[in-house]
């Protein structure tokens, strides 16, 4: 009911505004600011709302793995922000949230697998540490296709700090 009735003088203070012939006052540039705000707020849960690519089982795989050519051509690190999936090109990028705790991260597919039955895709030992599932092993994720000018390095790893 607030956020109705703060939206409809948003909108009155708008209106107001554009017929006025003079600079605009710091409280209308408040008012500007909050709606944009609000605008990407609103951007931001649709997003999330929106159909993801995939939803089921992770795995992760480490040291065995290391230093051994992937798919890609390039060598396996286990340290970095990587994902074995069966189908889509490599070189994508793909967001996967951990569904128990909600934390996600950008990867890039590297390599092919899973080769396990029921799995969707394999993530390197550093993802499974960022989504905080190295310990199980598995975990139920979800899988959102990201385009590549979003998944620039400073984002690749959208959590809140942590030890490792």
């Amino acid at each position: 009911m607030c956020r109705r009735i703060a939206r409809g003088l948003a909108i009155v203070l708008s209106v107001v505004s554009l017929g006025a012939a003079q600079k605009p006052t710091s409280s209308e540039s408040a008012t500007n600011r909050s709606n944009l705000t609000q605008a990407s707020k609103e951007a931001r849960y649709k997003a999330r709302k929106a159909k993801p690519y995939q939803i089921g089982t992770a795995s992760w795989y480490g040291d065995y793995f290391q230093g051994k050519p992937t798919a890609s051509g390039e060598p396996y690190n286990m340290y970095d922000l990587t994902a074995a999936h069966p189908t889509l090109p490599l070189g994508s990028f793909v967001r996967v949230t951990n569904l128990r705790n909600g934390r996600s991260v950008v990867v890039k597919v590297n390599d092919r697998g899973p080769i396990v039955p029921g799995r969707i895709i394999d993530v390197s030992y550093s993802t499974a540490r960022v989504l905080q599932f190295k310990a199980q092993g598995l975990q139920r994720v979800r899988l959102d296709l990201v385009q590549p000018k979003m998944a620039q390095p400073q984002t690749m790893a959208m959590l809140q700090p942590m030890a490792f």
